[in-house]
């Protein structure tokens, strides 16, 4: 007689083994990977001005075309991700945006880098809400709050070797080095993960004709047991969730809880993509040294570490709430970035902070949407949540090309840049207070406790 195993018990059951670790190193790669890529414009942006003899301002189509690529294949990736599998998209999508940030350090017009960044953000896209799914959904409940955010700090390391880089081999090796070190290395790891990356066994679990995929995944997974061929596996929670559709999305307390994280998103990384970008430039214009401006945008990803740090240890004990605190001390952090009188020293502490808060805010966020949906809309929640949220972050890039082009003063540029970051605050309350009603509880899951709800 054939053994039955309910998926969702028999990923929650298992231990942390190698097979787990394995996953979270090869995401954390991948996701390095991405963070160096989406960064290392913002270091090569002065030169590039220079070199094509255009103002900063200029500069604003350059720096958000990989963003209208993200904001297309993000919800399309991520929709062909709960249709085909995670695994797929995530290996094409790292080697497409691969080849073309290496193509854009041999690229001389400024059209031809808006084209490439654009097709790579295509492939960086599909690589967020996939990665976030899959390991949402190989994960044990208990750790997958904590595996998904350190998974996700991988962009912030990455974001901080981009500086790293740029300090020490800008000078002389080029702009050029940016693009060629970002184009090799995710073409490594995206040949890397075809031979080590594991498929989600809850979405094979629903896919026809995956038995074999499914049966060797679930071996790896769990070494423990004696899995036999006609062993079944089944998901309750695909049958609760009754459709794959994306009103679903919407469905109870949903059709709240989506548009707030939908708000989270947007203004975490406007702010985000604001500082990360136009930081080099902003400093530039009044007269800060290039290697001063780049340790000080060094500082703020490394803090965005320690943010990732804290929710990952904070995320499984408050919940949402843990955004809500990010926001609330991101608004002063950014604020503060303006006051040129604290010297380079607390200005870098500062920066660190507004790191902290800011990208651990955008680490919550990541986390939160691949917690609350069920497995077959996860990849479309995340993947329009990212969508969604790249209105903030092509609007960041753009609103601060326009700002270096007005007559303010450094303090003011970072006063109105915290504004908006209050949204987020109110937003966050919200959407806290009603994950706490759809799961009776502070902790995220992909299960409400009340599916009337």
């Amino acid at each position: 007689m054939s053994v039955t195993y309910q998926v969702n018990e028999f990923v929650d059951d298992q231990k942390i083994s190698r097979f787990n670790i394995q996953l979270l190193v090869w995401s954390f790669l991948t996701m390095f990977a991405d963070g160096f890529d989406l960064n290392s414009l913002g270091f090569a942006a002065p030169e590039l001005t220079r070199m094509w003899g255009v103002e900063r301002s200029a500069m604003g189509p350059v720096l958000s075309a990989n963003l209208w690529g993200i904001f297309i294949g993000a919800p399309l990736l991520g929709w062909l991700g709960d249709r085909y599998g995670r695994r797929p998209l995530i290996i094409a999508g790292t080697l497409l945006y691969g080849c073309m940030t290496l193509l854009m350090a041999f690229s001389t017009t400024m059209e031809q880098m808006i084209a490439l960044r654009f097709i790579a953000g295509i492939g960086i896209g599909g690589i967020m809400p996939n990665t976030i799914s899959l390991n949402s959904e190989l994960t044990p409940k208990k750790f997958r709050s904590t595996l998904i955010v350190l998974m996700f700090m991988g962009i912030t390391t990455g974001s901080t070797a981009v500086g790293l880089v740029a300090k020490y081999l800008l000078p002389t090796h080029g702009w050029q080095i940016l693009f060629q070190a970002g184009g090799v290395l995710p073409l490594v790891v995206g040949v890397c993960l075809y031979f080590a990356l594991p498929e989600s066994l809850k979405l094979l679990s629903t896919l026809k004709g995956r038995r074999t995929e499914l049966l060797a995944t679930a071996r790896r997974m769990r070494p423990d047991l004696a899995i036999a061929d006609d062993a079944v596996f089944t998901n309750e929670q695909q049958s609760a969730a009754g459709s794959s559709h994306v009103r679903e999305l919407f469905r109870g307390s949903l059709a709240l809880i989506t548009p707030l994280l939908w708000v989270c998103f947007v203004i975490a990384l406007m702010a985000n993509f604001f500082l990360n970008n136009t930081l080099p430039l902003i400093y530039d214009k009044y007269g800060i040294p290039a290697v001063e401006a780049a340790n000080i945008t060094t500082m703020y990803h490394a803090g965005g570490i320690v943010g990732g740090i804290i929710v990952s240890l904070l995320l499984d004990r408050i919940g949402f709430t843990v955004v809500a605190l990010m926001f609330l001390l991101g608004v002063p952090a950014v604020m503060l970035l303006g006051t040129d009188s604290l010297g380079f020293t607390m200005l870098a502490g500062v920066a660190g902070m507004a790191g902290v808060m800011i990208l651990g805010a955008q680490f919550g966020n990541n986390a939160a949407a691949g917690l609350i949906y069920p497995t077959a809309v996860r990849g479309k929640g995340v993947g329009i949540a990212l969508s969604i949220g790249r209105f903030g972050a092509i609007a960041g890039p753009t609103v601060g090309a326009i700002m270096l082009g007005m007559d303010m003063t450094l303090q003011t540029l970072f006063l109105l840049a915290g504004l908006p970051i209050l949204i987020g605050l109110v937003a966050s309350i919200l959407l806290a207070w009603l994950c706490y009603r759809r799961f009776n509880s502070v902790l995220l899951d992909d299960t409400p406790a009340n599916h009337g709800r």
